[in-house]
């Protein structure tokens, strides 16, 4: 099943130098820009476009479907990468967190020991 680009959870967002990114936002079509879930219990048609035209400008023509979407090695790239991404967030939200308590112990220890003038 194609990309459903009428559903409300599709997204699909253009950048200046010409890339197009097109997800569902519920992150439920592993397989996207390309293909939807045949029986996605999430659709839901956008309730605001139902009877409008949309120009050409709108959504961008999707990109042809390469040959590894049927095997299912691009949704195995795919979840490794989030993986990896993933992984390293908490790493990064850990020294965040690491940096924010040593200001805050500096802080406090200029707050005592300030000099007067």
């Amino acid at each position: 099943m194609p990309m459903r680009t009428e559903c409300k959870n599709f997204e699909s967002r253009s950048y200046v130098n010409g890339d197009t990114v097109r997800k569902c936002n519920l992150d439920l079509a592993p397989d996207a820009p390309w293909r939807c879930p045949e029986n996605c219990e999430s659709y839901v048609r956008r309730l605001a476009d139902v009877a409008w035209t949309h120009g050409s400008l709108v959504v961008a023509p999707t990109p042809p479907e390469p040959e590894s979407v049927d095997d299912g090695s691009a949704a195995a790239i795919l979840d490794q990468a989030e993986d990896i991404l993933n992984a390293a967030g908490y790493d990064i939200m850990a020294d965040v967190e690491a940096e924010r308590e040593a200001a805050e112990r500096r802080s406090f220890f200029r707050r005592i020991f300030r000099r007067r003038r």
